[in-house]
């Protein structure tokens, strides 16, 4: 498991700026944290390479590309073993339906965010991509009515 990084309160302002909008300028992060552009750029670079900044992400609106249906997908795996995990893994990934993917623990193995175009759409998923798997013993199936973003990720006080 990754450390920590220490990070000031400088950096924690930088950190909640750039989740909030990604796109700020260093000259308008320098301005807000009261530092100066340049030492913006080198602690926002600190911060990449310390594995602290992951990237930048465009967040699209599903139902605007016709995906207008969400949902989690509950799934267990069976057997649960190293050799099924990696190519189960690999296709739902690569399902463009596949928003999200999680390895849990407890009776569910997996949770699956998906995006599709209707209700029909959901039932071809489930049943020509998972049911239709012979390692996968159990799906159930979530409709997300909404969602909705939370703050900004910080390390704990």
């Amino acid at each position: 498991m990754p450390e920590s990084v220490a990070l000031d309160t400088v950096d924690l302002d930088i950190l909640r700026l750039l989740q909030n909008d990604a796109r700020t300028t260093y000259r308008e992060l320098a301005a807000a944290v009261g530092i100066a552009p340049s030492t913006c750029l080198d602690r926002v670079g600190r911060l990449r390479r310390g594995g602290v900044i992951l990237g930048h992400a465009l967040r699209l609106d599903p139902a605007r590309l016709g995906r207008s249906l969400e949902a989690l997908l509950s799934v267990q795996v069976r057997p649960h073993r190293r050799e099924l995990i990696g190519p189960f893994v690999e296709r739902i990934r690569a399902l463009p339906e596949s928003r999200a993917l999680f390895h849990l623990t407890g009776p569910d193995d997996y949770l699956v965010h998906v995006a599709v175009t209707g209700t029909a759409d959901l039932q071809r998923l489930v049943l020509d991509e998972f049911t239709s798997r012979g390692e996968v013993a159990r799906v159930e199936t979530r409709l997300i009515f909404q969602q909705w973003d939370c703050g900004p990720l910080l390390p704990p006080a």
